[in-house]
């Protein structure tokens, strides 16, 4: 079983073409991720945050994203450059979310949450505006001067990680709320950190991960990364399911049970 991030990336590849992560969203949207692909978007993301933003330890990375498949690829490249993903609700103003220390880069679907009354970015953040459908190539409307707009700046990065620097263990790579007893979570203790937040799965499981109506917000997320983690870390691999195609398969039972022998889910959480 893999201790570090690095190590699991690189034993989603061992069996490149395998499933890693399936998305299901609204209107019957799907999604299938090999391994060889998954990683190879979390490599060019963590291409982006670098060279774009010089992500390093210590670098703030905020975001308010919901439980998507975006978000885990936004967080897996977060860490692989060493810096600390902070997640943040949507429910209450994002003057009053954001993290302390406040962010260097904010990655969110909804950019004009984050900027002040002014209309302009805050100081010394950096906004990445990330479209949600499966199939944009742009965010798809104007967007705050100096914005990044993920959809069409992700795919002009390189396949490989290039040059990113030394993680240092000790430093926070998550915080935000739904984390359990500790408020911060170390690189060093981050994929233990995953194990203890949930049922630990066996090894080689396809894990069915719904959205339920609760914990929501950044707790939400953080049971996602949770589960997402644990099932990597177990050389198995994950079906996450949307909010809102997790509210149609409760009130369709008979749906989710053919959801579950199409996908050959073996777990649930």
């Amino acid at each position: 079983m893999p201790h570090t991030l690095p190590a699991l990336l690189g034993a989603l590849t061992t069996e490149p073409g395998r499933p890693r992560l399936t998305w299901y969203g609204a209107d019957s949207e799907r999604i299938e991720l090999s391994g060889a692909v998954l990683v190879n978007w979390v490599s060019k993301t963590t291409n982006l945050l670098v060279e774009e933003f010089d992500a390093e330890p210590g670098t703030v990375v905020a975001t308010d994203l919901p439980p998507h498949w975006r978000t885990l690829v936004w967080a897996l490249a977060t860490w692989r450059t060493g810096a600390h993903l902070a997640t943040v609700g949507t429910a209450e103003p994002a003057d009053s979310a954001a993290p302390s220390p406040a962010p260097g880069v904010v990655v969110t679907a909804t950019p004009e949450r984050w900027l002040d009354a002014a209309g302009a970015r805050p100081r010394g953040t950096e906004l990445v505006a990330v479209a949600l459908p499966a199939l944009a190539r742009t965010f798809g409307t104007d967007l705050p001067a100096g914005t990044v707009d993920a959809a069409s700046a992700v795919m002009t990065y390189g396949d490989q990680v290039g040059y990113v620097p030394p993680t240092d263990d000790s430093e926070t790579a998550l915080s935000g709320h739904g984390l359990g007893a500790e408020p911060e979570v170390t690189h060093a203790g981050l994929l233990a950190w995953a194990r203890a937040q949930v049922e630990p799965v066996a090894p080689g499981d396809r894990v069915l991960v719904t959205v339920p109506a609760a914990p929501a917000g950044a707790a939400g997320v953080a049971r996602v990364l949770a589960h997402a983690l644990d099932a990597w870390a177990s050389d198995g691999s994950v079906v996450l399911v949307s909010a809102e195609a997790t509210a149609a398969l409760e009130a369709d039972p008979e749906r989710l049970e053919r959801l579950v022998a199409t996908e050959r889910v073996t777990a649930r959480r």
